[in-house]
């Protein structure tokens, strides 16, 4: 995975309504770049589903959650549909930002991981789950995001 504080590689992937998205959009704002192996798969359905039923922690903490997968953009619409997903899903069909924040898996697929991005565009926490039919649980994230320190100015 990319080394937390460095400087997160800004990218610019297409979302489910084939709109372009760049990691600098947001810069000023916190953003937590999930990284999942598929659409409808059983496990990333249970896991962005409860980053939905979450959503309000998230966004309480001011971080927005752009979910990447290697899937196109067609399937990403139908997925986030079917799912009532409040966040935006981007598709990294090429692999380049997977690859860009080491987050491809030995199946050329995204691995399944997170990069907690702050105001700055730094990398504050980068985690990935080694195997691919777990996910770490959105309460033991959110209490990762909440045990950091704030930065002193």
């Amino acid at each position: 995975m990319i080394a937390e504080n460095t400087k997160a590689p800004d990218f610019t992937l297409p979302d489910s309504e084939g709109n372009k998205v760049s990691l600098s959009d947001y810069f000023g704002k916190k953003v937590l770049l999930v990284f999942y192996p598929a659409d409808d798969s059983p496990v990333c359905t249970t896991q962005l589903c409860s980053y939905r039923d979450n959503y309000t922690e998230f966004t309480r903490r001011g971080i927005t959650i752009l979910g990447i997968s290697i899937d196109t953009v067609d399937s990403h619409k139908q997925f986030g549909e079917k799912n009532s997903l409040p966040f935006t899903l981007l598709s990294d069909h090429e692999k380049r930002v997977s690859q860009l924040y080491d987050a491809i898996a030995f199946l050329g697929i995204s691995q399944r991981a997170y990069v907690l991005i702050d105001e700055t565009g730094t990398v504050k926490l980068s985690f990935n789950d080694l195997l691919p039919l777990f996910y770490q649980s959105t309460r033991d994230l959110l209490a990762k995001i909440d045990a950091m320190k704030p930065e002193k100015p």
